[in-house]
C-alpha cells in the first residue's frame, strides 16, 4: 500500500504547480517578469540581487522583491537599500517559500505597475527544488567557497535552474576554485545552461547580466502576449 504520507506530498505539490500556473500567466499578462533565486544560504545571494536591483532602477525600471527566510527580516533590509519596494516572509522553520505564500503576499500588496519582481527564496539547496512559485526564470546560484562539485550533489536543484551564477569570483584564487571544472559540473547536470561569473563586490560580471537579464524578460513577453 502506499504511504500515506506520500499521497499527501503528491496532493500538494499538485495544488502549488495549479496555483503557480496560474500565478505566471497572471504576471505575464501583465508585462512581470518573475524570477525565483535559489541557493545556499552564504552564497552572495542577497549582495547580488541588491545590485541587480539598482542597475536595473538606473536604467529606468520598476523592480520589487519577496524575500523569504525562516526569521528576521535582514535581507529585506538589504535589499530595500536599493531603492526597490521589498516585502519580508517569514517561513518559520519551513525550508522554502510555496506559491500561495506568494499569491498572499502579492495580493496584500498595492505596488502598482513593475517590469520585474524578485524572490529570493530560503538558503537551501534540496527544499525549494520541488516548489515552482510562478517564475518565467529560476536563477541558482554557486559561490567559488562552496567547491565546484555541489552541482553534481544536488543535481536536482541546479537542474531546475534555466540560469547559473558563479558568484564571489573575487575569491576564486584564493579558494583554488575552478570555474572550468564548475562549469562542466554545471553542463553535466543541465545541459545547455548559462552560466555567468559575478562578485557582488567588485560588480564582475553585472553588465552581462543585467543585459542577458532584459533580453530573458523580453522574450518571454513576446513568447506570452
Amino acid at each position: 500500500m502506499e504511504p500515506r504520507i506520500l499521497q499527501v506530498r503528491t496532493k500538494i505539490l499538485k495544488a502549488n504547480d495549479t496555483l503557480a500556473r496560474k500565478m505566471r500567466q497572471e504576471f505575464l499578462s501583465r508585462g512581470i517578469f518573475v524570477s525565483n533565486w535559489v541557493s545556499s544560504p552564504g552564497s552572495g545571494k542577497t549582495l547580488w540581487l541588491e545590485n541587480t536591483l539598482r542597475q536595473l532602477i538606473d536604467r529606468g525600471l520598476q523592480v520589487a522583491a519577496i524575500v523569504g527566510d525562516l526569521e528576521t527580516d535582514r535581507d529585506a533590509q538589504r535589499l530595500e537599500r536599493s531603492g526597490a519596494c521589498v516585502r519580508q516572509i517569514m517561513t518559520h522553520g519551513l525550508c522554502h517559500l510555496e506559491a500561495d505564500m506568494i499569491r498572499k503576499e502579492w495580493e496584500a500588496w498595492d505596488i502598482g505597475p513593475i517590469d520585474y519582481l524578485f524572490i529570493e527564496n530560503v538558503g537551501n539547496l534540496v527544499c525549494p527544488t520541488s516548489w515552482d512559485l510562478g517564475e518565467s526564470l529560476r536563477v541558482g546560484l554557486l559561490s567559488v567557497t562552496e567547491g565546484e562539485d555541489k552541482p553534481l550533489k544536488y543535481p536536482g536543484l541546479f537542474n531546475t535552474c534555466d540560469v547559473a551564477l558563479l558568484t564571489k569570483m573575487d575569491l576564486a584564487q584564493a579558494c583554488e576554485f575552478d570555474q572550468v571544472l564548475a562549469i562542466e559540473n554545471l553542463q553535466a547536470v543541465r545541459p545547455g545552461i548559462e552560466v555567468f561569473e559575478t562578485s557582488g563586490k567588485t560588480l564582475e560580471g553585472m553588465d552581462l547580466w543585467i543585459d542577458w537579464l532584459e533580453n530573458r524578460r523580453k522574450i518571454s513577453l513576446l513568447s506570452n502576449p
